[in-house]
């Protein structure tokens, strides 16, 4: 029988995690930062494809740049946080396959396909960016995830000239518990699932 992780483990990644809206004043480490991408590229994308691109912003000259683009209700907590990760995807990630999946001839199957290059970095890219939020908590981190800008404009500020396009982003830090909201309700089992 395989292992599971223990309850306290559980807890950290899902049962107590909670959507961070508000940050305690503490850096986060480049080193950490580093750490939870080396978690988060370990787990499964399709053929490897690897298409998740991530931008840290980290100083006031980049938040700055990053500001005029998000909605209003997510400046200030965006501001707030220690690190905004914007989570993008690679139109072109299929490039890399001949490093990252060798054992086959896997770039030809994407060339010249635009809807399958757009759909496979799309749902891949999203995937990893959920591994990123996973990783994160795992190594002591809060997450807050989010909507609520203008991609075209990120894209435009900071993936110009490039084949990358933002998906969302992720507030990172160490969250203040006590201006945490009550938890939202969640379903049950029976209310969202089948088995056949």
């Amino acid at each position: 029988m395989t292992d599971i992780l223990s309850d306290d483990s559980l807890d950290r990644l899902f049962r107590n995690a909670r959507t961070h809206n508000a940050w305690r004043d503490e850096p986060v480490s480049t080193v950490l930062l580093q750490a939870i991408y080396d978690l988060a590229k370990m787990a499964p994308t399709s053929a490897n494809c690897q298409p998740m691109r991530l931008l840290f912003v980290t100083t006031p000259e980049a938040k700055a740049r990053l500001k005029p683009h998000l909605s209003e209700g997510n400046r200030d907590k965006t501001m707030a946080a220690p690190v905004t990760a914007i989570v993008g995807h690679d139109l072109e990630f299929y490039e890399e396959l001949p490093r990252l999946f060798p054992h086959t001839d896997a770039r030809s199957w994407f060339t010249g396909d635009d809807a399958k290059i757009a759909d496979t970095a799309f749902r891949n890219g999203s995937l990893q960016g959920a591994y990123l939020m996973i990783a994160a908590r795992a190594l002591g981190l809060d997450v807050g995830p989010m909507s609520g800008f203008d991609n075209a404009g990120v894209d435009a500020e900071f993936f110009a000239e490039t084949s990358i396009k933002s998906n969302f982003l992720c507030n990172l830090g160490y969250g203040d518990p006590e201006k945490l909201h009550e938890r939202s309700p969640r379903p049950d089992f029976d209310d969202f699932c089948q088995i056949l």
